[in-house]
């Protein structure tokens, strides 16, 4: 969520006058919204994606709520020392959270391992242990529509007999410390992106938050008027008529069977029925390809801590097979492979599967993604219910993107074609009419220029290096992992590097290479990359052949408060992911926005983004999805590309041999190997494309006029990526709900103001 103080202000309309205010008691309030920590409670993109989806939902007026936990340690701070990644615990709640607030009232019971009855009523889930969930409700405010929605997050207490109730006459005083085993289920964040770790912690941590959250829709159902409640039970027809729930990649899974036994179980539905609803009410979207990151729980981990879930699997899985069968009778291998359950080893749930039986629309979260899905990942299922694969491409936020990190440009363009984009970002088109404008192109560099000298002093404070402001900013910002290919920019950089010292003479565009990120603690590869990128830096940084023309820094502890720094600042973006691997990428959304142009594959979203800005006006590069898999089919050598390619081999050369290393010359030995034998992301198949692409960048960055109209193009192209646009399709063609363009009447006017208006014509 990153913090919320400037955010809450813009979207209340509050800004000029809190600025002055505070700015009247003799304090700057830019100082001020620097003492606030940041909520970092996901990991990347995909979390990021929930808050804009929840800024999106109440500035559309969607009746919605955020769930998720209230980690007490959210994603790791990272310090770089001697280079090297070190992770601190992120204590953000240390000084309290201002704009959260517990209600006990609503606090529920969650449930873990105990063992299943069957009788004649049905089957019973006895013996358990209980946490409870206790809820946290922080704010979430519409743009100027006087809508406030809620983020609502659960998290765990031990209740007080806990360990006490038993026959345990035993040790009071270690019976009350050991409340702290049950409260650890909210304690921290997993901090892998794009990677699954199968701990029990961790799905303790997703039936926790799924459990908890599926009684409060249920109570809150049953409390509504549309419940229309029979003397003894409720009828749940209508419920997937005034409920949906979006799963966020496979991570609440659980929500399903979840579902399924508070109806059969507790409710007393018939199956039929149960599973009828539950489909109707759960809608699933993908995040990733990756096959590392889907989540495969084994069966006996599930067994254990939730017994009475496996078996409701088991008949889900069932009843599916069964109906596979009957489609394709003796194509036991499609049974195999369309399996909730996967045999082999040891046996496991494959969640992904569960979330498209159990769901009635899955979405893929960019077209070539949702191509992908359908076609490769999840092509058996497609090809069953081809009508359940849809797309929703992701979108940005443009208040917190751009009114709130780029307020010159906000201006700048609002001078130009009104303030209303800010709510319909499509109306950027307009700004096609003023690519010509010499003022109009002045002014565009000039909110640039500000921009760069701000995070220039910004850096020079950080990290004690002299930056050129007037270098090409050529920003890598995402996290840190092989499928995003740092290691492609790092030869990069070798190379411009070894060109400099070859020729110091010649005409070089100068650079500021930026890059940050994180890397998941237990990722050796990721971590390695940041020590290279800091060692390559050390050299790079401090030779004085080199001078201004090239500069490198590893920005520390990216996250989103150093994100809103550093994308207005930025000419060039860098999204060079293998293609058919990243799913949409959301950064190069934001820099479109804020008036950087592109270099990048044709993955993800950068297809869209070629496709509305016109491929010729952003900088790509490199393999097609086609390519690769081609490359896949006929073997990739990596040997051949350096044996063929001069500088490549200059740049292995020198990492391999120690050059940047002398104190330890093996120390990079092990990504050196992986570059030549088990590099899955190809990064020596596109070094060549990408080191041409990027001397076309250098060659336009020298017409600083033609630099600026491509940025206007870009700008006037990216309003097609507001999530705005993108939750609006998910409300009409997923959800089925009407988003409202009304704004409320705000709280000191009665309700009924508008018709008091008409009838008397005075205001109340």
């Amino acid at each position: 969520m990153g913090r919320t103080l400037q955010n809450t202000m813009i979207n209340l309309g509050l800004q000029n006058a809190c600025d002055e205010a505070i700015y009247q008691l003799g304090l700057d309030m830019e100082e001020l919204e620097e003492i606030e920590e940041d909520a970092g409670l996901g990991n990347g993109g995909l979390g990021r994606l929930a808050a804009c989806f929840l800024d999106s939902m109440a500035t559309l007026g969607l009746a919605a709520y955020g769930y998720g936990i209230r980690y007490e340690y959210g994603i790791f701070n990272q310090k770089i020392r001697d280079g090297w990644q070190v992770e601190e615990a992120d204590d953000w709640l240390r000084h309290g959270n201002p704009w959260e607030k517990a209600r006990p009232e609503y606090m529920l019971p969650v449930h873990f391992y105990g063992r299943v009855e069957h009788a004649a009523a049905g089957a019973k889930w006895v013996d358990t242990q209980v946490v409870l969930a206790l809820p946290y409700d922080t704010p979430v405010p519409g743009y100027m529509n006087n809508t406030v929605n809620t983020m609502r997050l659960w998290s765990a207490r031990a209740p007080n007999d806990f360990n006490l109730r038993d026959f345990n006459v035993g040790d009071y005083i270690q019976a009350v410390l050991d409340r702290n085993l049950a409260e650890n289920i909210s304690r921290v964040l997993y901090p892998n992106d794009n990677f699954f770790e199968g701990k029990e912690l961790r799905l303790k941590q997703e039936y926790f938050v799924v459990a908890a959250t599926l009684q409060d829709i249920i109570r809150r159902f049953k409390a509504s008027k549309f419940g229309s409640t029979e003397s003894v039970r409720t009828v749940f027809d209508s419920f997937p008529d005034q409920v949906a729930i979006q799963l966020n990649d496979t991570h609440p899974a659980m929500a399903i069977p979840e579902l399924m036994r508070i109806f059969v179980d507790i409710e007393k539905l018939p199956w039929n029925k149960a599973w009828d609803i539950t489909k109707r009410t759960f809608a699933y979207t993908n995040h990733t390809v990756l096959p590392e990151a889907l989540e495969r729980w084994p069966v006996d981990l599930v067994e254990k801590l939730l017994p009475r879930h496996l078996q409701i699997i088991y008949e889900i899985n069932q009843r599916h097979l069964d109906h596979i069968a009957s489609l394709f009778p003796n194509d036991v291998d499609r049974l195999r492979r369309m399996s909730l359950i996967e045999e082999g080893g040891t046996k496991r749930i494959n969640m992904a599967h569960l979330c498209i039986v159990g769901s009635h629309a899955v979405n893929g979260v960019a077209k070539i993604h949702s191509e992908i899905v359908r076609t490769q990942v999840f092509k058996d299922f497609a090809a069953l219910e081809p009508e359940k694969f849809q797309n929703k491409t992701n979108g940005i936020t443009p208040r917190r993107w751009l009114l709130l990190c780029n307020p010159g440009l906000a201006e700048l363009i609002a001078e130009k074609i009104g303030e209303d984009y800010v709510r319909d970002l499509s109306q950027l088109t307009k700004l096609h009419e003023f690519a010509d404008d010499d003022l109009f192109i002045r002014e565009v560099a000039k909110v640039k220029q500000e921009n760069k000298v701000k995070f220039a002093l910004y850096l020079e404070k950080e990290y004690k290096v002299k930056i050129n402001p007037s270098s090409m900013f050529d920003v890598h910002v995402k996290r840190i992992h092989e499928y995003k290919r740092q290691l492609m920019n790092c030869l990069h950089i070798v190379t411009m590097y070894n060109r400099i010292r070859r020729d110091p003479a010649k005409l070089f565009v100068p650079r500021t290479v930026i890059i940050g990120g994180k890397a998941a603690p237990g990722y050796h590869m990721a971590k390695m990359i940041i020590k290279l990128i800091n060692t390559v830096a050390q050299v790079v940084n401090n030779d004085p052949v080199v001078g201004s023309k090239l500069k490198v820094i590893f920005l520390e502890n990216y996250r989103v408060s150093l994100a809103e720094k550093v994308i207005p600042a930025t000419d060039l973006s860098e999204q060079i992911s293998t293609a058919g691997t990243e799913a949409s990428g959301t950064g190069n959304m934001k820099f479109m926005l804020n008036g950087a142009l592109t270099i990048g594959t044709m993955d993800g979203a950068n297809v869209e983004m070629a496709e509305e800005a016109g491929e010729e006006n952003l900088f790509i590069f490199g393999m097609r999805v086609e390519d690769v898999t081609e490359l896949d089919r006929e073997g990739y050598n990596a040997q051949e590309y350096y044996d063929r390619l001069p500088e490549l081999k200059q740049a292995i050369d020198q990492i391999k041999s120690g050059f940047f290393s002398p104190k330890e010359p093996d120390l990079f030995k092990d990504v050196v190997n992986m570059l030549f034998h088990h590099d899955r992301f190809k990064v020596f198949a596109d070094y060549e494309a990408y080191v041409k692409c990027q001397e076309k960048v250098s060659e336009l960055y020298l017409n600083s006029k033609a630099w600026t109209k491509m940025v206007i193009r870009n700008i006037a192209a990216a309003g097609k990526f507001s999530s705005d646009r993108t939750i609006k399709e998910y409300a009409r063609d997923i959800w089925h709900v009407e988003p409202s363009d009304l704004k409320i009447p705000p709280p000191n006017e009665p309700r009924d103001a508008a018709e008091d208006k008409t009838l008397n014509g005075t205001a109340a």
